[in-house]
């Protein structure tokens, strides 16, 4: 197996078991981060927020399929059905990651998913009626950042 095949498959079996400190072992120390919630991610903001996805996640399940990979990128789908703590609705979140690698290790990692079914989903009829829109986006990541920001801090203390 190709090593960054491997590294993707690592990262994602580990999901699979949450087992962050496996998954944040996958990136290099200067790891970037990118989805249509978090926007801007630092290394330590990206191990927090898979910390955070794992350790308060609901019934989180996890699929993956590997689409591609070489020396210096790799692409795969993945499907994370959990229970949205928000709201305790159940989401179906499909996803399409890409990967940039350095030495063995994941520099950037940016996952694309569709906002509007995910907030469909996630928030119900709010969703539905407002999850195209700029204003109802902003609020999702500003909460989302802060949550973040929260679970970092307690941890730290």
């Amino acid at each position: 197996m190709h090593v960054n095949e491997q590294l993707i498959h690592s990262f994602y079996t580990a999901f699979q078991r949450k087992d962050f400190e496996a998954m944040n072992a996958c990136y290099a120390n200067t790891a970037t981060f990118f989805d249509p919630v978090f926007l801007d991610l630092t290394a330590p903001q990206v191990r927090g927020m898979w910390e955070m996805f794992c350790k308060n996640g609901k019934e989180l399940n996890i699929d993956f399929k590997i689409l591609s990979y070489d020396e210096y990128s790799g692409e795969a789908e993945w499907i994370a059905t959990y229970l949205f703590s928000a709201t305790g609705r159940k989401v179906t979140n499909r996803i399409t990651a890409h990967f940039t690698f350095e030495n063995s290790l994941i520099v950037h990692h940016s996952d694309s998913f569709s906002f509007y079914k995910w907030s469909r989903q996630a928030l119900g009829a709010t969703g539905l009626l407002l999850g195209w829109t700029s204003f109802l986006q902003n609020k999702v990541r500003a909460n989302a950042m802060q949550s973040l920001a929260r679970f970092i801090a307690k941890k730290s203390s």
